[in-house]
């Protein structure tokens, strides 16, 4: 009897382990996509990392929201108009909104939203985005955004997931449990449907979306720190889209399957922070020296080898120069930047006889180990002992954020195509997010005029100014800006490169044949 009743266990196990298998798999109305790490929150105004903004970019829309070719158009809003002196954008609603449960979408959401995006409860981690908005106010069914100072990308701001439309209806009923809703309450084309932790996140179409735009009934997405396994699970047709494959794999893709490969430069910096809070990264003349031994060239041909350009600076190519910064150092020969850096190093008390010493992390990939070995064989020429620390992506980002850390990788991809989303990240108002710790007056002094500032190209010249600044005190170590590397199934259509690196799940249709 005992083995009866066990075999039947075993019998609807297996059953079950099978329907999940097949749920998760590319369908007729099914579009799977890979990420490159889990979501790590599901609050909108709580997240910055961007697997979580991907699918919260899938659930909730804002007053605009991005196309597929990652412009700017409109979304709860059907039109807007902004005053004479670029301080005061109304955005029109569009009527008879409804969250997913039913629940109008008026006008006074928007205020509320800012509101709760301002609040210290909250502990937004994108709230510096957001500094240059005055005030919201709702009046009929317009949305009436007042500024400190002229800022013509407002529309690109106003698509991030941290102000678009969140039902603070159950917010007030069930406070930071609302998440847990299942499906969970949005605005946007999808709705969480179920997650399972380290394995899937479901969404399923929005009855109530406004948009009467045909969609892809389901989207599953897969969290794959292991790009090589996700490449893996891609070519044996269990996935669509990946969001990475590994670079030593670049070639060999381009021969066999070039027709799948996306790679084209976007809106992104890889670099490494100093947590320059405590020794020996509290000392510029270490970090200088230090970024002053990098071969970044060689590592963007040599070590990624997937057309990456090497960076001296933070800003990609295009937001205030078609060329990035490079401080003077950086053309000199090898030699010469080996001398000073032992130079600088030997100021600040190091030799052979006390030698730096110090851990380089990064998160679990491939690529990170390749980059962080590179660095620390190039160190050894400054008699340098770098040991090497990986963990999994969750637990390197809340390192990076309570300051446990001495080097670590890092980066940021552009939340908005403006040169300050890249330069706001360094400054103690951005909390947590400012991993380095980096704090300069005349920085955060000249980035501030910079955004005050209402002409374009004055505007442009100070954002330059605060990059050069920072980059001087290297509170982190650029190395390359990124391209592309993801791969997209030839049964999927409406997949656009752009530059932003933006592609909506709502976008993506399955090809008939």
């Amino acid at each position: 009897m005992r083995f009866t009743a066990l075999l039947a266990l075993l019998v609807i196990l297996t059953s079950c382990a099978d329907g999940v298998s097949t749920d998760l798999a590319p369908k007729p109305d099914q579009i799977v996509r890979l990420s490159d790490s889990e979501i790590k929150g599901l609050d909108p105004q709580k997240i910055s990392d961007l697997s979580s903004l991907r699918v919260a970019a899938d659930q909730f829309e804002g007053l605009t929201r991005h196309n597929a070719k990652g412009e700017i158009e409109p979304g709860l809003a059907k039109e807007w108009a902004v005053s004479s002196d670029g301080l005061q954008w109304t955005f029109v609603l569009r009527k008879n909104l409804q969250f997913s449960d039913g629940t109008p979408i008026s006008a006074q959401l928007f205020p509320n939203l800012f509101d709760r995006l301002r609040n210290a409860e909250t502990a937004s981690p994108t709230q510096a985005l957001f500094e240059n908005i005055g005030s919201i106010k709702a009046h009929n069914e317009q949305v009436i955004v007042s500024l400190n100072s002229p800022t013509p990308q407002l529309p690109d701001l106003l698509a991030h997931p941290a102000l678009a439309a969140i039902p603070m209806h159950r917010i007030t009923q069930a406070g930071d449990d609302w998440v847990d809703d299942r499906p969970m309450v949005t605005s946007g084309a999808y709705q969480l449907e179920r997650w399972f932790l380290n394995d899937h996140a479901k969404l399923t179409h929005n009855p109530n979306w406004h948009d009467g735009a045909r969609l892809t009934k389901n989207i599953i997405w897969k969290p794959m720190d292991d790009s090589l396994s996700g490449m893996r699970l891609f070519l044996a047709g269990d996935a669509d889209v990946t969001a990475d494959y590994p670079p030593s794999r670049h070639k060999w893709l381009k021969k066999n399957h070039a027709e799948k490969i996306q790679n084209v430069p976007y809106l992104g910096s890889y670099y490494f922070a100093f947590n320059t809070r405590e020794p020996p990264f509290d000392d510029a003349r270490v970090r200088r020296a230090l970024s002053m031994a990098v071969e970044r060239e060689w590592i963007a041909d040599k070590v990624i080898g997937v057309g990456n350009v090497p960076a001296w600076g933070l800003l990609p190519p295009g937001l205030v120069s078609d060329i990035s910064y490079q401080p003077e150092w950086s053309k000199w020969p090898r030699d010469r930047r080996l001398k000073t850096a032992r130079a600088l190093l030997a100021d600040a008390g190091y030799s052979k006889a006390n030698p730096l010493r110090f851990e380089i992390r990064f998160n679990s990939s491939a690529e990170h180990r390749r980059v962080s070995v590179a660095m620390a064989a190039m160190w050894r020429a400054l008699g340098v002992e770098a040991s090497l620390f990986n963990s999994e992506a969750a637990l390197h980002f809340a390192a990076l954020r309570q300051h446990d850390f001495v080097l670590a990788r890092s980066g940021w991809i552009a939340d908005l195509p403006t040169p300050e989303n890249f330069l706001l990240v360094h400054q103690q108002a951005n909390g947590a997010g400012n991993y380095s710790g980096y704090n300069n007056l005349e920085y955060n002094a000249i980035l501030a005029r910079a955004i005050a500032e209402p002409n374009f190209e004055k505007r442009k010249q100070l954002m330059s100014k605060a990059e050069k600044i920072l980059i001087d005190d290297m509170p982190i170590l650029p190395l390359y800006f990124y391209v592309t590397r993801a791969l997209v199934s030839e049964r999927i259509a409406g997949w656009e490169n752009n530059i932003s690196n933006v592609h909506p799940s709502r976008t993506l249709r399955i090809k008939t044949k």
